[in-house]
């Protein structure tokens, strides 16, 4: 490994500087004016690859390419198969009044780069992308045979991509799946993350009168749909914090001693965090931790409520309608679809007749778990101590991955989440940054990585 990590410490530079140039693509798969961009990072990425001397196929789908490179192949028996999967679009950058700088024009300031994507998704995966050039600029031999998948729709939902996961199965399955879109628990704890949370979306409609009315004329005489909607929400959690809905909490896999141990052993300040979050103190379900509220209990959310009159001043109605919009996070082993029909078959049941109640149910994905006493977990565990020079923890992740539970049923190799991304990185949010000391070493990590999951098989 000395000439890899030569390689390695002489290019740091060149690898920035390239990390930017994927940066600077506003590959915004959200919105459709940005089509061409994200097509222009697609073709960015192939071109790259093949520099490398991969081999690169962009497979047109009905939204964005999903990008397959393969390193030239090492024969033998015994040489294990990896896929790396990452993903090269990101989200909108509004509001772009609250940037510091241009979101794609990135900027260096104190050992950070700032940039939307630089962190999700293209830091992360771009580190993989630079460990395997260092092995094949090396002419250093690949313990491992590697198929980078890359996509262009993760932030909308990957559908294209799991279709064409079920499809070509058998040509992408590989021992190893690696991912590299969470985030490490802290700068001093590169984190190993062995679960995620599912989710399960519906919304909700109360229609009242068959118009607006006026408050004056009319009310009291009928039921006001906003109000009704928000008994109904108010009826789905207690004081506590649990979730009412019967039925909710049966299939929910309880935490193991080690996990809750491991848990609390961790540097974690509910102050801090408080003010990290801006709010005034915590709250949540009662007899259990911050951390395992926010990574292994199943939550009741209301993502935005709608109904009667948002205008300036006053406007004097019985509204004719109200709405929400509902997520519940899962954990191993809720069905999503079984925690919807609850959901749903609740509020019918506490819904008074003077309203008409509406259910829609909309996108889902299962939880995901997979053991941390696997040979990739290990394996990760010495990549990550020798590149970050700490003791790895194990922990879960409280977002989604949907494309996980679609890995694991088709392609069945071991999936190994190895964070890069920092809780302060502001994904999703306004001057997202990659810690580029995090990048480094995140790169030295992958070879060692690849290294390790060549000798574990």
């Amino acid at each position: 490994m000395v000439t890899i990590q030569k390689y390695l410490s002489q290019n740091r530079r060149p690898f920035v500087e390239q990390l930017k140039s994927l940066v600077r693509f506003p590959s915004v798969s959200t919105q459709p004016e940005h089509r061409h961009d994200v097509l222009s990072c697609a073709d960015w990425l192939a071109r790259h690859f093949r520099t490398l001397g991969l081999d690169v196929k962009l497979y047109p789908t009905k939204g964005n390419p999903i990008l397959v490179a393969r390193t030239p192949p090492m024969r033998g028996p015994k040489v294990p198969s990896v896929l790396i999967y990452g993903h090269y679009d990101v989200q909108p950058p509004e509001p772009l009044e609250l940037w510091k700088t241009s979101p794609f024009e990135p900027v260096e300031r104190a050992g950070k780069l700032f940039g939307r994507g630089a962190s999700d998704n293209k830091g992360q995966f771009f580190a993989h992308v630079k460990a395997v050039e260092a092995y094949l600029k090396t002419h250093t031999p690949l313990p491992v045979n590697v198929t980078f998948l890359i996509e262009g729709e993760e932030e909308v939902g990957s559908l294209n991509l799991m279709s064409f996961v079920k499809q070509r199965a058998k040509q992408l399955r590989a021992d190893y799946i690696i991912v590299s879109d969470t985030s490490m628990f802290s700068k001093d704890h590169p984190t190993i993350t062995y679960a995620t949370r599912g989710i399960a979306a519906l919304e909700v409609r109360v229609d009242g009168p068959s118009r607006d009315l006026h408050s004056g004329v009319f009310g009291g005489s009928v039921a006001n749909p906003v109000m009704t909607l928000a008994r109904l929400l108010a009826a789905c959690v207690d004081a506590n914090g649990h979730v009412v809905v019967p039925g909710f909490y049966d299939d929910v896999r309880p935490l193991e001693k080690w996990e809750c141990e491991q848990f609390r052993g961790l540097p974690f300040n509910e102050r801090a965090y408080a003010r990290f979050l801006g709010v005034p103190s915590l709250v949540g379900e009662k007899g259990y931790t911050t951390l395992e509220r926010r990574w292994a209990r199943p939550t009741f959310e209301i993502n935005g409520i709608s109904g009667g009159y948002q205008g300036p001043g006053t406007k004097t109605i019985v509204p004719a309608w109200a709405g929400a919009k509902i997520t519940c996070r899962l954990v191993p082993n809720q069905k999503p679809e079984a925690i919807a029909q609850l959901v749903t078959r609740h509020l019918r049941r506490v819904c008074p007749s003077s309203v008409r109640l509406t259910t829609t149910p909309g996108h889902h994905s299962h939880p995901f778990h997979e053991s941390p006493r696997g040979r990739g977990a290990k394996a990760a565990a010495v990549a990550l101590r020798k590149a970050f020079g700490s003791e790895p923890v194990f922990a879960r992740e409280g977002g989604s991955l949907p494309i996980l539970d679609v890995f694991k049923r088709h392609l069945r190799g071991e999936i190994i989440l190895v964070g890069l991304g920092l809780p302060d990185d502001n994904w999703h949010s306004p001057n997202e940054k990659m810690d580029l000391a995090n990048f480094h070493r995140g790169i030295a990590m992958s070879a060692e990585l690849l290294r390790e999951l060549g000798t574990a098989h």
